[in-house]
């Protein structure tokens, strides 16, 4: 596995870095630190170059505390520093140059502690990118996992909305993971259904169509333990769940995201707001 982490001199980089430790020592991964400096168009003003390599000079100081925080944790990887108008694009060409298998992000900190906050550079990548991207909840570097032991994959209930199952038992393979399935019930799907007790019926047949059809891709899949949590809201309905020191949550993109492209919907969205854990959001049929 390849892990290209997208690092700022923040403590939002830290979070990012502190996910990329755990997710190389999970996965045995070689892992590419980069850092993008802002592109200084020339506009006649004399300097602009010599202030350009300032830039790059002391991006690259940055960058290699980054370094020195892998090695403490026992990962060894490479640094790069990058000029160009735009983080997630740059971030997005180099991933794609080195065929990594994630984007690694830490979320911004203007949220509540534990939760996952979209900033635009996170935004962007949530929004564009073909490779997966691992993001950390705001705080993470303060109380990363060592390693994962556990994949779990929100699976949707709606035809149409993209199944990350697919890509989470791969994942849980490659490592051999625990895997589960997580189906999540509120009763804001009443307006579809005649009751809450249809509504998850419902979800827990999808679920089982999901594991059916796991099994049947798969057949040496490990056994998937299926979960259904429900509760009057959406937000709700996570507080019920219990997160494991070590669990990594994978969801899928909007159904209208293009193929093989991240999009993030408005459920996803939300799930990333309401939980703490690492949370990787996977392209449109990955």
């Amino acid at each position: 596995m390849h892990l290209t982490v997208g690092y700022l001199a923040t403590s939002t980089g830290d979070d990012g870095v502190a996910l990329a430790a755990a997710l190389a020592k999970t996965f045995d991964a070689q892992v590419d630190v980069v850092l993008v400096v802002r592109q200084e168009l020339p506009d006649g003003h004399p300097g602009r170059a010599e202030y350009q390599q300032m830039l790059v000079e002391r991006g690259e100081e940055w960058i290699s505390r980054a370094i020195d925080r892998l090695s403490a944790k026992g990962v060894s990887a490479s640094s790069t520093v990058l000029v160009g108008e735009s983080f997630a694009e740059s971030l997005i060409d180099f991933a794609e140059q080195k065929d990594s298998d994630l984007i690694v992000v830490g979320g911004a900190r203007d949220g509540f502690f534990g939760g996952h906050t979209i900033g635009p550079v996170t935004g962007a990548l949530l929004h564009s990118s073909p490779i997966p991207v691992a993001l950390a909840p705001r705080g993470y570097a303060d109380d990363p996992d060592d390693a994962f032991t556990a994949v779990t994959a929100a699976v949707p209930t709606r035809p149409g909305d993209d199944n990350p199952l697919p890509f989470a038992l791969t994942l849980a393979s490659a490592a051999n993971l625990a895997i589960r399935m997580l189906s999540l019930v509120s009763a804001e799907n009443l307006a579809e259904a005649a009751s809450a007790r249809e509504v998850r019926q419902l979800q827990v047949a999808a679920a089982e169509e999901n594991l059916v059809a796991a099994a049947r891709a798969l057949p040496d899949a490990p056994e998937i333990e299926s979960l259904v949590a429900d509760g009057m809201t959406l937000e709700s309905t996570l507080k019920k769940l219990r997160w494991d020191d070590g669990d990594l949550l994978v969801v899928g993109s909007s159904r209208f995201a293009a193929p093989r492209r991240i999009f993030l919907g408005s459920t996803a969205a939300r799930i990333l707001a309401g939980v703490d854990v690492a949370v990787i959001v996977v392209p449109k049929d990955a």
